[in-house]
Formats: structure tokens, C-alpha cells, sequence
């Protein structure tokens, strides 16, 4: 009877694990089956239970409490990833973690507030699964614990071990479990977002997941997960606040990294007129401005250099002189201004009084 009830069972696990096989099944998964299962049962607790408590979190706490919640636990997680790091003989980045959890312990209260990342230490992610593979021990097939959720043999090995390093692992219970519990809400809280994603975007969550989470594992053992390069700076350069002034001669409101396409006449500040050239003209264009369309009644004020004289006339206008044989007449007006024309010659054969006023 025993071994009756023994046979069904098996048949009923083969059955229950042959219609959890996904079609497009991978060969770094031979547990798919076996995954499937724990991962529906982590995905039903996750919905009913971890996601209402997170969201009653979130509701109930301030964001700058919650912010304190999450900088409280990462801190504690600075001695583990300085523990790892020593063991992969990464000397600057053990140095790092442990000035971070020593400033955020000193000037943190404790580690609630985060003042080394914006001090310039950056924060590195590492356990010992990571170690291991820096090591070069294969992570192994894909594997889908309860209640911790996606991990792989090599992983798992390693989850053994990090607990050793938990600071709080080596706390009374009566304090250890309830920090444990409040650390598990506050990252399933920070976490709700990507849960809202993911029901979106995956058409298969549980594919979506290991593809998500084999992915991220490799480039943290490759080492692009962390301090990784600064994107560009794609924003406009009016963004930046700063003004900056123009360069000499460059249009007004160009870009300073432009080159200057702009007029030099179209300028908002319009440079001294050169000497010789009309008002008005802008700078750097020559003067095609003919001297005698200027009107004599503007000429002293139009004249460049403030000078009030009128300017000279051509040696070609002075007026011809009067034939000896002409004379002017008697009564001609003898003043008149100095720029009038010369008079009239007298028709030849005509007398000139000797008391006549000499030619203007």
C-alpha cells in the first residue's frame, strides 16, 4: 500500500512539473520545471502578502524616513561587500566600502544618512556567489529558491555564507528578527516600480526574470555593474544656468562653441565709425559714400571727429580768371560771400574802369 502511494505521487509531481515545462525550455536551466513551480508559489506569496504590506508601508511612512530605512541596511551591507572585496584582492574598492560605512556610522547617525556618495565614494554590489566566480567556479544551473526567489547552485552556496557576514546575524533574536522583517518590507517597498514593470512588459514573467537576473550576475562578475562611466551630458547649454559672455566680436546670443556666422552690422553694439567713413555705416564696410551727397546744412553735425569746418573744395572749382581785355561794371556789387561763383565775363571789346573792384 505504501508503495502504491509512493508511485502516484511521483506520477502526480511528473505530471504537475511536465505542464509547468515552458516551450522555449534553455539548456543553463534543467531544473524549468522544478523553477516554474517554486516560482509561482514566491509569485502568489509576493501578490497577496509582501506587495499589500509594502504598499501600507509606503503609505503609512514618509519618504524621508523610508529613505533612512534603506540607508540604514545599506550601510550594514558595506562591511559584507568590503569583506568580499578583500577576498577578491580588490584593494581599492575594500578601502572604499570601509570609509563609507565608517563616514556614514561617524556623520550618518549611524548610517541614516548617506554622505560618502555624494562625497565621491560609489557603492559596490558583491556576496560571495561573486566571489566564488571571480574565482572561477561556474555559477551552475538556474535555480528558483522559496522565498528568496532566482539564484543559481553557485549562489546558493554562497547565501550560506553572507549570512555569516550579516552584522545582524550576531544580534539578540528579539532584535534580529524584527530588523529582518523591516528590511525585507523596505526593499520589497523600494522594489514596486519594477514589479509594475514587469507585469507590463513580460509576456512570460518567469523567462523575463531569469533572463533579468543571469544578465545582471554576469556583468557584476565582469565588473560593469558598478562604477560604471558617466553617461554624456546631452542637455542644452542654456540648462546649465551659467551666462556666458560672447566672445569679441561674435554676435549677440550665439553659443560660445558656435562659429560666428552673424553680420557685423547686425551687431547690438556698434563699434566707433573709422575715420573717413559716413554715420551710420557699420563697422568693417568700406565708405562708397559719395562726399557731395552730404547736405551743407548737416554737414557740421554729421562730420566725423566733431569738426565743424566744411570741407575744402577741389582745386578744380575755383572759378577761371577774367580775360585781361574784360571789365567788370562799375556798380557791380563789390561783397558777397566767399564760396558764390565768379561773375559773368563782359563781352569782348569792353572798357574796364581802372576804379573797378578786382575780380572775386
Amino acid at each position: 500500500m505504501k508503495l502504491r502511494t509512493t508511485v502516484l505521487a511521483v506520477a502526480a509531481a511528473g505530471l504537475i512539473t511536465g505542464c509547468a515545462t515552458g516551450p522555449d525550455r534553455k539548456p543553463g536551466d534543467p531544473f524549468e520545471p522544478m523553477n516554474r513551480a517554486v516560482f509561482t508559489f514566491n509569485d502568489g506569496l509576493d501578490r497577496y502578502v509582501a506587495v499589500p504590506v509594502a504598499k501600507g508601508y509606503q503609505k503609512v511612512t514618509p519618504q524621508p524616513l523610508r529613505t533612512a530605512v534603506s540607508n540604514f541596511f545599506s550601510n550594514l551591507g558595506d562591511l559584507s561587500n568590503a569583506a568580499n572585496a578583500l577576498l577578491q584582492l580588490k584593494i581599492t574598492d575594500a578601502t572604499e566600502d570601509i570609509v563609507r560605512f565608517a563616514l556614514n556610522s561617524t556623520f550618518g547617525l549611524g548610517g541614516l544618512l548617506d554622505w560618502a556618495t555624494p562625497a565621491g565614494l560609489p557603492k559596490h554590489h558583491q556576496d560571495f556567489g561573486l566571489t566564488l566566480g571571480h574565482w572561477g567556479i561556474p555559477s551552475g544551473p538556474y535555480l528558483v529558491l522559496p522565498l528568496f526567489g532566482p539564484s543559481t547552485v553557485r549562489d546558493s552556496m554562497g547565501l550560506v555564507v553572507d549570512v555569516k557576514f550579516n552584522p545582524l546575524n550576531y544580534v539578540e533574536p528579539a532584535v534580529r528578527n524584527p530588523l529582518y522583517v523591516l528590511q525585507f518590507v523596505s526593499v520589497r517597498s523600494d522594489l514596486l516600480g519594477a514589479t509594475d514593470l514587469l507585469q507590463q512588459a513580460a509576456l512570460d514573467k518567469y523567462s523575463f526574470v531569469r533572463d533579468a537576473y543571469t544578465q545582471q550576475r554576469r556583468a557584476r562578475l565582469r565588473g560593469t555593474g558598478d562604477n560604471a562611466a558617466p553617461l554624456p551630458e546631452y542637455d542644452d547649454q542654456g540648462d546649465s544656468g551659467a551666462v556666458q559672455s560672447p566672445a569679441k566680436g561674435s554676435a549677440a546670443g550665439a553659443p560660445a562653441a558656435l562659429p560666428n556666422y552673424a553680420d557685423p552690422g547686425d551687431t547690438a553694439e556698434t563699434p566707433e565709425t573709422a575715420s573717413g567713413a559716413a554715420a551710420g555705416a557699420p563697422a568693417g564696410v568700406p565708405n562708397y559714400t559719395d562726399p557731395g551727397d552730404a547736405p551743407a546744412s548737416g554737414a557740421a553735425g554729421s562730420a566725423p571727429g566733431g569738426s565743424t569746418a566744411a570741407p575744402a573744395a577741389p582745386p578744380s572749382s575755383a572759378a577761371p580768371a577774367a580775360p585781361a581785355s574784360s571789365a567788370a561794371p562799375a556798380d557791380a556789387p563789390a561783397s558777397g560771400p566767399a564760396t558764390t561763383s565768379a561773375p559773368r565775363p563782359a563781352p569782348a571789346g569792353t572798357a574796364q574802369p581802372a576804379s573797378a573792384p578786382a575780380a572775386q
